[in-house]
């Protein structure tokens, strides 16, 4: 698969760059296209053979009125008609032409920047994501690259053919009458200083008409979707967010209306100046022909009209392009932006080998987190947020096979450290290693077969469950598929589908119960076959039946695996070899099950009320509802989960 080209360079300010950085900015546009030199090359000879046909049909033309219909001369006439076709010919040609290859470059362009989005999003930490919408990130994708469609594919052709036009023409010009050219261009810097000014305003508004394309994309996205009608609805809030998106959609009408007719008028009055050129010059040559002082030939005269004519279309069009590529720089200002984030969590260039299956040996050593902290940049303000603990001089040791239950109120940490095995995040402080190897050596697809991780929220794809659990694993068989789902005690649910594997899951899998989403994405883990497994709250979604069910698979799963599991049950607590109690992203207690309820700290608390009816989990420690999570090794799985940690949004990860 060919690697996209990921275009890095200077930064560009928000709403396109002024000033010194402009030059950069263009240059940086134009190293777009410099993978399709060749083809641009041959555009460049048929634009440049274009003109040059067309600068011969007025010579032809005043051949024809001054020698060949005076002098009766038909069989002169009869080529000279037949050349005047013949440039009409080439020109409709070349014209085909040079379009067929401008477009497919402008469309390879796109695609490259496409795809080197794509890919910059997919190296952004997660961070990136849980400050940024949705919608805000598919608008750069789709609307502003989208927008940028007419200037990469006809703006660079037009450019060339239309310089290339004006230059023939003007020297063309200047050899049939040079004063009446100078007539002829005395407003042309005028015209170039209204176009430049028109510009400018039109680039402006288009920022702001991009951002709020950008809002409303992300107000769709966010109310769209089956979550989001559902809170609408049972929030009894549809009209609400319909008034909320039309006050947003006519502030763009607002937007659209300033951007199509920003310098209109003055644009118009170019239009009028230059339709009327060809009156000036006839009236012109009349004062000169009646003076005495010059001898015009009629023939002259209809030719140099001819070549004005010729040379105002190009001219207009260049002003025009000019107006187009002061809004488009505000849309690759854009795109640029995001080309230009900082990718924090790097792959080594060097990375470390392990074994052909890890061992799944797990250390903390020293480890300290804060969230904003190498975490991602705030795209509106352009700085990192303020950095804040959120675990400090972590140190443990999970065993291959080993078991380890972490307790600990809600936001003490508890996901966020499950997230640094996998790299979700990269430590602060300390490190993290596998088998004795920091993960911060290892390549991603290493890391990537190692450890799996099931989340509480679990994500599914708008596809087949085939499919789905394929995402996991792509050459997986349809035997394997189907042992994966019999693990997950799933597969007598789907066999009893219509469709059976074959069953789309519906929108972020709408179309199957929480239970059987979760026992998908165990079904998707289980076909990966990590030796490292991180359960997020994997169970909270089943019943206790299903759970049952899932647990006794997920047992025989972890047979010589190290399985890293949250939950707020604390019925297997008990089971773990030790027990880690985090409190404010420190460890306040540590050790067996019997050890910590001898002790009579807050374990010993949260034993007793989840032994006294309590909701499990439940800890009123200091007047508050805290959570408690379980992460524990081979053999011994916790029930489903709390809250993540960390203060953090749910990871989908699995």
């Amino acid at each position: 698969m060919k690697r996209p080209r990921i275009l890095h360079g200077p930064s560009a300010r928000p709403g396109g760059a002024e000033g010194p950085e402009r030059p950069a900015q263009l240059r940086r546009i134009f190293r777009l296209f410099r993978p399709y030199r060749a083809k641009l090359t041959v555009v460049g000879l048929l634009v440049g053979a274009s003109s040059l046909v067309s600068v011969a049909s007025p010579f032809l033309l005043r051949q024809i009125l001054d020698v060949a219909i005076p002098q009766g001369r038909t069989g002169l006439l009869s080529l000279l008609a037949l050349g005047m076709i013949l440039t009409a010919v080439l020109n409709s040609v070349f014209g085909v032409l040079q379009t067929l290859i401008s477009t497919t470059v402008g469309q390879r362009v796109m695609h490259d920047l496409r795809t080197a989005v794509y890919a910059q999003l997919q190296r952004m930490p997660l961070s990136f994501f849980t400050r940024t919408r949705t919608g805000e990130v598919q608008s750069r994708i789709a609307n502003d690259i989208g927008g940028m469609q007419a200037t990469v594919t006809s703006t660079a052709t037009s450019l060339v053919s239309n310089l290339t036009s004006v230059v023939a023409t003007v020297v063309a010009m200047v050899a049939l009458d040079w004063r009446l050219t100078v007539v002829s261009m005395l407003l042309l810097p005028v015209f170039v200083w209204i176009s430049r000014r028109v510009g400018r305003e039109r680039k402006r508004i288009t920022t702001q008409r991009q951002k709020q394309m950008a809002t409303m994309a992300a107000t769709v996205t966010e109310s769209l979707s089956v979550s989001g009608i559902l809170l609408g609805r049972t929030m009894g809030r549809a009209d609400s967010l319909t008034n909320a998106f039309a006050d947003e959609s006519e502030q763009l009408v607002d937007l659209e209306v300033r951007s199509n007719m920003a310098g209109r008028w003055r644009m118009s009055v170019i239009g009028i100046v230059m339709a009327a050129m060809p009156a000036v010059i006839y009236w012109v040559a009349g004062l000169v022909l009646h003076s005495g002082s010059v001898a015009i030939s009629i023939g002259t005269l209809v030719a140099f009209v001819s070549l004005q004519q010729g040379l105002f279309r190009p001219a207009v069009s260049l002003l025009a392009t000019g107006v187009q590529m002061q809004t488009s720089l505000a849309l690759f200002a854009r795109i640029f932006e995001y080309l230009d984030l900082p990718v924090e969590i790097t792959e080594p260039r060097r990375p470390t080998a392990l074994a052909d299956r890890a061992r799944g040996e797990v250390r903390f050593e020293g480890v300290g987190f804060s969230y904003g902290t190498g975490t991602g940049v705030s795209l509106a303000k352009g700085a990192a947020e303020p950095a804040r603990p959120t675990l400090t001089g972590i140190d443990l040791a999970v065993p291959a096979g080993g078991s380890l239950a972490v307790v600990g109120p809600t936001g003490s940490g508890k996901s966020t450290l499950s997230y640094l095995v996998p790299r979700l995040y990269d430590v602060t402080r300390g490190r993290v290693t596998l088998d004795g190897v920091d993960v911060r050596e290892l390549s991603f697809d290493t890391l990537a077969r190692a450890v799996g991780v099931v989340s509480q929220e679990t994500y599914l794809f708008h596809a087949s469950v085939a499919d789905n659990l394929r995402f996991a694993k792509p050459d997986a068989t349809d035997e394997e598929i189907e042992t994966a789902a019999r693990a997950a005690q799933i597969h007598d649910h789907i066999a009893s589908l219509p469709d059976g594997y074959d069953t789309l899951v519906g929108e972020r899998g709408y179309r199957f119960s929480g239970g059987e989403k979760q026992r998908l994405a165990i079904a998707r883990t289980i076909l990966r076959d990590p030796p490292v497994l991180i359960l997020d709250e994997a169970t909270s979604a089943l019943d206790t039946r299903t759970e049952h069910a899932v647990q006794q698979a997920i047992d025989a799963l972890s047979t010589g695996r190290t399985t890293i599991t949250i939950a707020h049950r604390l019925s297997t607590v008990r089971d773990a070899d030790e027990i880690v109690v985090l409190d404010g992203g420190r460890i306040a207690e540590r050790g067996t099950h019997r050890e910590l309820v001898a002790l009579g700290g807050r374990y010993a608390a949260l034993v007793r009320r989840d032994g006294d009816g309590e909701p499990a989990g439940v800890d009123a420690v200091d007047g508050e509802a805290r959570g408690t999570a379980v992460v524990h090794g081979a053999g011994r799985v916790a029930g489903p989960a709390g809250a993540a940690g960390g203060g953090t949004p749910a990871v989908v990860a699995n």
